[in-house]
This record gives C-alpha cells, structure tokens and sequence, in this order.
C-alpha cells in the first residue's frame, strides 16, 4: 500500500485525507519526522504506536491545532482552516476539557456539533435536531438525552462525544484511543459504529492500542513511531518484524494471530 501518493484518490476526486512529508517539532524533539500518509474516502485506517510515537500530534496537526514546521495537509483537498470552517473534519481528542458540573445535558453537547451549520444565533432548526436524534441512537444513548453530562459513566461519556461528532456530519473523523477505558459493550457498540459510518462513506483515523481487534475494527492501519513506518493491511502491520520495529519487543515473543500481540505488549510496558 503507498504512502507517498498524497494527491488523490483518483483523477478528479481528491483523498480523503492526504498528508505530505509532515515534520512537527517541538523545541528540540521531533514529534513528527517525514509523514506522508493517504486515505481514501469510506476507509477506516487504525493509527498504531508506543505512547510519544506521534499519534496525537498528528491528529493535532490534521486539525491545525499545531503547525507542522515541514509538509502539508489537506482534507479533501483543502487546508485545515477551512475544512474546520466547513465542518468537513470531526475530532474526538482522548479526554475532553469538560466542566462535569456544568448544567449541560446529552443532547445538548452533541448539538454543539451542529455549529458548523448554524448561524450566528445557534439557533437549531429540523435537520440539527434530526441529527442529533440520529446520533444518539447509532451510539445507544438516546434514553440518556435529558441527562446531565457529569452524570454519565466514563463509557457513556465516550458516546456521548463520538455522536456529536456523528452530529456534525463530517466526512473525515479523527478518533484518539475512542476504547481507552472503556467497558466491552462500549467498544463493541463503538466498533459497529465505526463500520457504519465508513460503510456510509466516511473515512475515520482511529489511534487504538487493541492490537488484537485491529482486523475486525480496520481496513487498513498505520504503524507511527515518530516516523511512518509501515501502511498496510491490519495483517501486514501485525506482522512481528513490523511490530518490533515499533515497540522494541523480541518479534519471536509476539504472536499478533494468536491474538497474543496486546497483552504481549502491555506486559512490557510498550503502551
């Protein structure tokens, strides 16, 4: 699978997401060095490495939250300013920056992502609250609409942020580790929501350490530590060479189809 082609998908319809030589530095570190990565559009492709591998600076950097200091972005073609702009791009960082007391409730916080499609008075019209209420349900949280957001599990939290940003309708959705924390029925009911979604033609970048559910989750996956090194089929990526190259493990010690690959990992601290 390439990864240097960044210009489109076809002839006529630019990527979904194209990412060219993206260098990001902070001080002296290197967060980033040489990205280049392309998906296409109805794609799910998991985002894999070690805790400081770069994962959610390159996320950062697809938002424009950071300023790469080498490279370019673009979503469906256009910078990230204004694919924000235009609502074209979804983020769910790994933990939101949320007053839990603040008397807001479900559905109220998954309408802030209809913004976009407001106008200056936010006033909601049909088709946000139709989007909301659509949401709500393909992540089951529906009979929660009234509640008060601090009042929520953490699981039922993390629902809560991935259907707004469901709401917003956004062709590209970046999700930071969506399962860090969550229960089993969470990350199943997040999974199928996932599938969903790219079998409606939208493309997500997903960072998961799950490597065992990488297969069932993803079309592809990307193996990021600081550099690109592997974009290729889940199958590819788990291979234990691959895996080495990005965790320092003993790729005899990792066995990814048997399913031991996580636990392997986690064992040694590699997340």
């Amino acid at each position: 699978m390439t990864t240097t082609d960044t210009s489109s998908t076809t002839n006529t319809v630019p990527a979904a997401l194209a990412l060219d030589g993206i260098t990001v530095r902070y001080g002296t570190v290197t967060a980033l060095d040489d990205v280049s990565l392309t998906l296409a559009r109805g794609r799910v492709c998991g985002l894999v490495g070690t805790n400081g591998s770069g994962k959610s600076t390159l996320f950062k950097t697809v938002m424009g939250i950071v300023r790469p200091s080498a490279g370019r972005v673009r979503i469906a073609g256009a910078e990230p300013a204004a694919a924000r702009r235009t609502a074209s791009v979804a983020y769910v960082p790994q933990s939101e920056a949320v007053d839990w007391d603040f008397p807001i409730v479900v559905r109220e916080v998954v309408m802030t992502g209809r913004y976009g499609h407001q106008g200056t008075m936010r006033r909601p019209r049909p088709a946000d609250h139709d989007a909301v209420a659509d949401a709500l349900d393909r992540v089951q949280m529906t009979e929660f609409a009234n509640r008060q957001i601090g009042q929520l599990s953490g699981g039922q939290r993390k629902r809560v942020f991935v259907a707004r940003a469901i709401a917003q309708g956004a062709p590209l959705l970046l999700l930071d580790e969506p399962f860090a924390g969550v229960d089993k029925s969470t990350e199943f009911a997040l999974t199928a929501v996932i599938r969903s979604l790219a079998d409606a033609g939208h493309t997500v970048l997903v960072a998961t350490h799950d490597l065992a559910g990488l297969d069932r989750l993803c079309d592809e996956a990307a193996l990021l530590q600081r550099r690109l090194l592997v974009h290729d089929t889940p199958a590819e990526v788990l291979r234990p060479e691959n895996l080495a190259r990005a965790f320092g493990v003993d790729p005899l010690a990792v066995d990814p189809l048997a399913g031991d690959a996580a636990a392997t990992l986690s064992k040694r601290e590699a997340w």
